[in-house]
């Protein structure tokens, strides 16, 4: 990866960053959060470039880490683009609506903007609740009555629970608002149409329209709509298409290809990556926690290990003092030894790492594995 990453900033005399995340699994930390943005400012702090490109995808998260991202990205860099060959929904997308320029490929997408809201157990949209209450309230003066129904359902909505709603749904809009006419829209100088002279008031009502249809459920139906290229820019974004240029193509399907390849096979669920290091978010290992006998001097742990594949348990030792004749008592009981590198190798061909466990037990033991 690191080396086609370094192919691309050649191509593009830019520094490509890589955020991915494994949108399908279903780990908490899966979305976009402030600990992102905090990994991502210390590796991006010392790059030798004015010009940044970020592949992203993501299936969304907090806003409020999406506009850190962007705030510190435009404090260091002059030029940012993102490129979008996979997901990058709902705060990813606020994150590209603020980009210079927007390069995707066939199979890349964006999502609607519409704020995720917890009313009681449940989380909705901000839009439609929103909308749900606009239309209450034109049917109570239309008829000077709701039905029983509405009229208990209306009732307990507070006041500071409206504005919870509506300010998280303003503060989406506001930030593209914000961004798309100060960066996107910063080179348009003439419509394509009439060749008018473009005023910055005639930005912003651009940048209105497109945070209106972003936001707007009732044309995307789902937060998950997978909005693509064609879709964007009926609603007034310029997209640059990828494919234009095979070579460069090339490189960023082979970048996505190996972070699926590694989230399909191993534990790994969010990937970091410049030219020069990359970072691996694991997921926990699944099942009961190391056993680890009491003692003043403990000299081995065993551990079962679940793969997540396939559901295969292993079970495994790691040797906290080199005793040979624990080898010889633990594998005549049907356990393996923990492997030197970390990685554990399923009979389905998954890898699961195991830096976590290894962490574990020398934390709990106060000692060192033995290989």
């Amino acid at each position: 990866m690191l080396r086609l990453i370094g192919s691309y900033n050649k191509a593009r005399d830019t520094f490509l960053f890589v955020y991915a995340a494994a949108i399908g699994k279903p780990i908490p930390d899966i979305t976009l959060n402030m600990d992102d943005y905090y990994l991502i400012c210390d590796m991006l702090k010392d790059a030798k470039s004015d010009k940044l490109d970020i592949m992203i995808e993501t299936p969304g998260g907090s806003a409020e880490a999406a506009e850190e991202i962007v705030r510190f990205i435009r404090d260091n860099f002059e030029y940012n683009a993102f490129v979008v060959s996979g997901e990058a929904k709902s705060a990813g997308t606020i994150m590209v609506l603020s980009g210079d320029d927007i390069l995707m490929t066939t199979g890349g997408s964006l999502g609607p903007i519409d704020a995720q809201v917890r009313i009681g157990r449940s989380v909705i949209s901000a839009y439609d609740y929103c909308e749900w209450i606009r239309e209450k309230r034109e049917e109570s003066v239309r008829l000077g009555k709701l039905n029983p129904l509405d009229a208990t359902m209306v009732a307990q909505i507070s006041p500071g629970e409206l504005k919870v709603v509506y300010y998280a749904l303003k503060y989406a809009e506001d930030l593209v608002v914000q961004w798309l006419p100060k960066y996107k829209f910063k080179n348009w100088y003439l419509t394509e149409s009439r060749g008018i002279a473009v005023t910055e008031e005639m930005k912003i009502q651009r940048a209105k329209e497109i945070a209106s249809d972003l936001m707007n459920h009732k044309r995307w139906r789902t937060h998950g709509r997978c909005i693509k290229r064609d879709d964007l820019e009926a609603i007034g974004l310029r997209i640059t298409k990828i494919e234009d240029n095979s070579s460069l193509a090339d490189i960023i399907y082979r970048i996505q290809t190996i972070c699926r390849l590694l989230f399909a096979s191993t534990t790994t669920y969010k990937i970091f990556a410049t030219q020069k290091e990359k970072i691996f978010k694991q997921a926990a290992l699944p099942g009961p926690p190391p056993v680890i006998p009491f003692g003043q001097e403990p000299s081995v742990a065993e551990a079962g290990i679940t793969c997540q594949k396939c559901g295969k348990v292993h079970k495994i030792y790691a040797k906290l003092k080199d005793d040979p004749k624990i080898d010889k008592e633990l594998r005549n009981k049907g356990l393996y030894p923990y492997p030197n590198d970390n990685r554990l190798i399923c009979d389905c061909g998954f890898e699961i790492d195991l830096s976590g466990l290894r962490n574990e037990i020398e934390a709990r033991s106060g000692r060192k594995i033995v290989a």
